[in-house]
Order: structure tokens, then C-alpha cells, then sequence
């Protein structure tokens, strides 16, 4: 087995004094574990939308620049001075990006339960998984079944423990069906084939006809183009014939939101017996569970009061969730991790390249079915053979 080294290459940002943003790649020192902890040779690490904001911020990327050169180790962009405020706490204090990753135990302390991971490949969710190395307790990784592969286990954290979160969410508060927003997304994709095991109706909306042929494709059958002109008549229908009365919007600025409610509103009102002056009684729900769109998000009226929105983070529905129901949510991400929540990726992409601007010009995007995938200890793909991969 191989043995840790002492040190390794990290991704940090750092949002500048200056109005800059940095990031830089940087070597730190792998300490040698304690005894209930274990070092993780880091093979493959998602770049999530929430990876995005924190490496990014409220940065213009119109400016990106490495000013070095092709080969600097510093990527900079200015930083709006109005919105500097945003990033105050952070100001001048790198921090290390990568939310989730996955790897090989290559040491671990002398507790029984941190040696029995040695040569184990398991998934990690502690932060700073832009890198080569992490230095973790053991009860914080998810052991992955015999013959996964770290990439396979990349994403095994942020959307899998999202889309199971949500699910739980809509049976703890007396849902029987939901709604879902970029629904072609990873995530998307996963919370389809959740509910389709466990026979609960989806209503996915998406805003472009290829992302309707992906959920087709796999089996989803209430699928609503946003960007149609029957948008409200065929959210109107889906709800109708599904009951579903809780929303996860991923979108999170503009009108879609309220548009969803509405049509909800609408749906009770059309079942109801008497007129009531103040709308149904009929409970909904709308969560905020991303913010793709980065504009206010807009409730008009016509929603009667009988209902509540929200923000739905998963940090949070762990902190209020049972460590049984937890256990139980990751013993099923490990199982199926080839199936329910397989990954996949536009890109595979070194260190090096995450923070060259061509590179970010195009995962920086947050494109729905593009996500990137980090591989640390892989070498530097030259810029243009990126562009070639890409086009």
C-alpha cells in the first residue's frame, strides 16, 4: 500500500482585498493521522454548482486572466466593488474549494475501525476535495462496495444525499408526489429513478426539448417544457393527475417558483365543492434548493393561504434527520452507486486545468448535464486539446 506523502497540491480561492478573486493551486503538508483518522489519496472530485460559488463568488469571469501565462498557477478575476460586501467574511482568508471527492485509504491511525479502511476506496465529504490529498476521521467517509472506482464514487455525497433528502422531505410533511426543477440535471436524473423504484409520481420541468428527450429516455413520465407555450395548461394537467403538492426548485430567481404554486392553487380550487374567499386549504409547498438563476425570485398573488416557501439545504435536513434514516440513506447511495446514482461527466479535467480560462470558460457555465470532473493527480490537458474535447 502506498504510503502518505507529506505533501500535496491544493486548489484554494481567495477573495482579495484588492477586488480580486484568486485561485491558486498551492502545496500543503499532509499530517499523519491520529488514531480514528485515515489518509485519502483523492483520485476524482466533482466541480457542483455549489463548488462554482465558492470558488467563483460574486467574481465578473468576463475578466479572467492568468497573467503568468498558460502555465501560471493563479487564475484572477475582478470583483465588483458594490459586491465586495457579499464576500466579506472571506476577505483575504484562502479557502480550500472541492465539496465532495472520492479515493484510496492509504494510511490510517491505530484504531481498528480507521486500519480495517487501508486499501479501501471510499467517498468524502469534509471540504477541500480539490486536491490530492485529505486527512479525515473515519466515520466521515462512506466505504464504497468492492470494485467501485473512485470516479464512480465521485459524486457519491451532494446529489445522491440531495435527491434521497428531498424524497424524505415530501414523506415527512404528508406529500404523496413532487415537483422538480432542471430536472435533466445530474440530480435530476437520480431523484427519476428514486421515485420510479419507489412508485412515487415526479413532475419534472425543464426548459429545452433535448433535456425532454433525456428524462424520456429514462422513463420519466410527467415531463413540462418551461419554455413552451402550453407551460401553465401542461403543469396544470401534470399536477392534476399526479396530487403533487411540494416543488424543489433549483432555479431559484425569477417567476417559476410562484408559476408552480399557482398552477397548484389552481388544481385545489378547480376540486373544490363551495367557494371560499380566501382560496384552498389545501397545503403547498415550494423549497429553494439552488440558485441557477441568480435574480430575485418573484411570488405574485392568486396563491390563496394555504401555502409556504422556503430554502431546503441538505446540511440542514441532516442536522434535523436521525443517524438511523441517515445510515439508511447511505447504505443505499453505496449499493447503487452504478445505478440509482451514477454520475456522469462533460469533462475529465488535472488541477492545472481548473484554473485555466479557457477551460473555466466552459464549466463555469453551469450548464445542466455538464458538470465537471477533477482527476488531482492527472496531467495538465494543453488548452487547446481541451477546446477540441469540447467542441
Amino acid at each position: 500500500m502506498e504510503k502518505a506523502m507529506t505533501t500535496g497540491l491544493q486548489l484554494f480561492s481567495t477573495m482579495g482585498s484588492n477586488e480580486t478573486l484568486k485561485l491558486s493551486l498551492d502545496k500543503i503538508d499532509i499530517p499523519a493521522p491520529k488514531s480514528e483518522e485515515i489518509v485519502i489519496r483523492i483520485e476524482a472530485s466533482p466541480i457542483n454548482p455549489t463548488d462554482l460559488a465558492s470558488m467563483f463568488g460574486p467574481a465578473d469571469l468576463t475578466t479572467l486572466r492568468n497573467e503568468q501565462g498558460e502555465d501560471s498557477t493563479e487564475l484572477l478575476a475582478d470583483i465588483p466593488s458594490k459586491l465586495m460586501r457579499m464576500v466579506k467574511s472571506r476577505i483575504d482568508s484562502p479557502l480550500a474549494t472541492g465539496s465532495e471527492g472520492a479515493g484510496v485509504v492509504i494510511e490510517a491511525g491505530d484504531s481498528p475501525e480507521a486500519q480495517a479502511l487501508i486499501g479501501k476506496v471510499v467517498s468524502v465529504a469534509t471540504g477541500g476535495h480539490h486536491g490530492q490529498y485529505c486527512c479525515v476521521d473515519y466515520s466521515l467517509v462512506n466505504p464504497m462496495p468492492e470494485g467501485i472506482t473512485p470516479e464512480q464514487a465521485a459524486s457519491a455525497f451532494v446529489n445522491p444525499m440531495t435527491a434521497l433528502g428531498l424524497v424524505e422531505t415530501m414523506h415527512r410533511e404528508g406529500h404523496k408526489a413532487l415537483v422538480n426543477t432542471a430536472a435533466a440535471s445530474n440530480l435530476g436524473i437520480m431523484l427519476n429513478r428514486i421515485c420510479q423504484a419507489d412508485s412515487i409520481d415526479i413532475v419534472n420541468i425543464v426548459r429545452k426539448p433535448e433535456q425532454e428527450e433525456i428524462l424520456k429516455e429514462i422513463g420519466a413520465q410527467y415531463i413540462v417544457n418551461s419554455s413552451s407555450e402550453t407551460f401553465r395548461k401542461d403543469l396544470f394537467k401534470a399536477l392534476a393527475e399526479t396530487g403533487a403538492t411540494i416543488a424543489f426548485d433549483a432555479i431559484g430567481g425569477g417567476k417559476l417558483g410562484y408559476e408552480i404554486l399557482a398552477c397548484m392553487e389552481q388544481v385545489a380550487a378547480s376540486q373544490m365543492t363551495s367557494y371560499n374567499h380566501y382560496g384552498s386549504s389545501v397545503k403547498k409547498q415550494l423549497y429553494t434548493y439552488g440558485r441557477l438563476d441568480l435574480r430575485p425570485t418573484v411570488i405574485n398573488a392568486g396563491l390563496g393561504f394555504a401555502w409556504n416557501v422556503g430554502g431546503w439545504l441538505l446540511f440542514n435536513f441532516l442536522a434535523d434527520t436521525d443517524s438511523e434514516t441517515i445510515q439508511r440513506m447511505y447504505k443505499r447511495v453505496a449499493d447503487e452507486i452504478t445505478t440509482t446514482f451514477a454520475s456522469h461527466y462533460a469533462k475529465k479535467i488535472s488541477l492545472e486545468d481548473a484554473i485555466s480560462v479557457n477551460v473555466v470558460a466552459e464549466y463555469g457555465r453551469m450548464a445542466t448535464g455538464e458538470k465537471y470532473l477533477i482527476l488531482p493527480h492527472s496531467q495538465k490537458i494543453r488548452s487547446s486539446q481541451v477546446q477540441n474535447c469540447l467542441k
